[in-house]
């Protein structure tokens, strides 16, 4: 990684006392991404899936010196059946804008890399919107390489 996060940076699990903040940056990062509004009761849905004993996703947060929570980084191990290896797949990374040109970003692109290399998976793949040119930028400066892909969702149930 070649931009390394500031000393003052603190990237953290999340915990339970955590979920109100996490949903309420979840909806900014929505609105952030130009997506529909997402139905009422998010945090009772994902409570029990990242807080189970089994559970397979995680959320890493970006704190400020004060302790304010700015920031997350969601992910889950995938399967890449051409590598035929699994690897950690970003969902999600949003700092609140006020938070943004201060290092927390990178600092929670380090700790997604520490989750990775903990569960000895040796890559992290995201995407990001074509119009984020910010996002573009950011994960340039990183040294992440980019695969144009289109992707797609269909509803099946």
């Amino acid at each position: 990684m070649s931009q390394l996060p500031p000393a003052s940076a603190v990237v953290r699990p999340l915990r339970a006392d955590d979920l109100p903040r996490l949903v309420e940056l979840i909806h900014e990062h929505v609105a952030y991404e130009r997506s529909a509004p997402r139905p009422p009761g998010l945090a009772d849905r994902l409570g029990p899936l990242l807080f189970a004993a089994d559970a397979r996703l995680w959320v890493l947060l970006a704190e400020t010196p004060a302790g304010e929570v700015v920031g997350y980084a969601a992910c889950s191990e995938e399967f890449a059946f051409w590598d035929a290896c699994s690897y950690l797949h970003m969902d999600c990374l949003y700092l609140a804008e006020e938070a943004r040109g201060h290092g927390l970003g990178a600092a929670l692109m380090s700790g997604m890399a520490d989750l990775a290399r903990a569960r000895g998976l040796a890559r992290v793949e995201w995407q990001t919107p074509e119009w984020n040119e910010g996002a573009i930028r950011f994960y340039d400066r990183l040294g992440a390489d980019a695969h144009p892909k289109r992707r797609y969702g269909w509803p099946v149930g």
